[in-house]
């Protein structure tokens, strides 16, 4: 594991579930696949987020527990029970999605746990789909703004089903300092905003609309672009061996996107290394699979601190 003199804060904010496949079931939730690979690049990875009071919930508390995560910061609701979503993967291995509502998820309360943990966090990671309900909504935006000033705001924004709209998105962007959506979403989060024109004055408009720090593009398998007011980094990618699924590998780049930026590392360096750690999320199935000690070591091998 990288070691640092301190370790960063790095939490992941929001839905925590199981998803459903054909096969069994596997931890889900971008938040906490998020928190996960953030602690094994070398930050403190939390999750903060709410079960219910059954056997599931039950065992995603364990199942946090055993990847070396805390579960301090994950409430259980007595009310209603514990989130779960329908997996299928097509022939691409790209997972589509069926999100069951009135979850506890839906429940995340503001406790005065998350007050204390709100201005110490370096790193913030949050998206669209827990904006789906008033309670969650409202403890996301608190946690926000209690963060301290420099902390990274990282709008993952994982548009899933109808869980968004221009409204939701205009106002988690003027949170946010890090953008990160892929492709598909830019064209609808264009669309939205009435941003018209190339990617490239899309994500000017962006940046400039918002004040943001960083925008987080992927693309699949034509690799990504980190695009900032004074840099811009394009990434062909890198293809895995073989491909199980797609499930948690935007994650995963997020998680490295984020801890890089922490760390002080170049745009170039950032886009390269995240783009490594996505490819093997890709040749693994699940989203939060072991990562090699050697692909860890490849992040603290290359530093651009003075």
């Amino acid at each position: 594991m990288i070691s640092n003199e301190r370790k960063f804060i790095v939490v992941g904010l929001g839905e925590i579930l199981w998803d459903l496949f054909p096969d069994g079931k596997q931890l889900g939730g971008a938040p906490a696949n998020f928190a996960y690979h953030a602690q094994a690049l070398g930050a403190q990875g939390v999750v903060v987020s709410c079960v219910g009071n059954d056997q599931l919930g039950r065992e995603i508390l364990d199942n946090v527990e055993q990847l070396g995560l805390s579960h301090e910061y994950i409430s259980v609701d007595k009310d209603h029970p514990t989130g779960t979503v329908t997996v299928e993967i097509d022939k691409n291995g790209k997972p589509d999605y069926i999100i069951h509502e009135n979850v506890a998820w839906d429940f995340i309360p503001l406790s005065s746990g998350l007050l204390d943990l709100a201005p110490r966090a370096d790193a913030v990671c949050f998206g669209s789909l827990c904006q789906r309900s008033k309670a969650s909504s409202d403890t996301v935006r608190k946690f926000l703004q209690a963060a301290k000033p420099d902390c990274l705001r990282v709008f993952d924004i994982n548009l899933r089903q109808s869980y968004y709209s221009r409204e939701v998105i205009d106002s988690m962007l003027r949170l946010t300092n890090v953008f990160k959506l892929n492709d598909e979403e830019l064209l609808l989060v264009a669309g939205l905003l009435s941003i018209r024109g190339p990617e490239s004055e899309i994500l000017a408009e962006l940046i400039a609309g918002y004040n943001l720090r960083l925008i987080v593009l992927t693309k699949g398998s034509a690799g990504s672009r980190l695009y900032a007011p004074q840099e811009d980094s394009v990434c062909k990618g890198f293809r895995p061996a073989e491909l199980a699924d797609t499930v948690g590998a935007g994650d995963a780049f997020t998680a490295a996107v984020t801890v890089e930026l922490l760390n002080s590392k170049k745009l170039d360096t950032i886009n390269e290394n995240a783009n490594r750690l996505a490819s093997f999320v890709f040749s693994q199935r699940g989203a939060t699979p072991k990562i090699p000690d050697s692909l860890i070591e490849s992040f603290h091998g290359n530093t651009n601190l003075p």
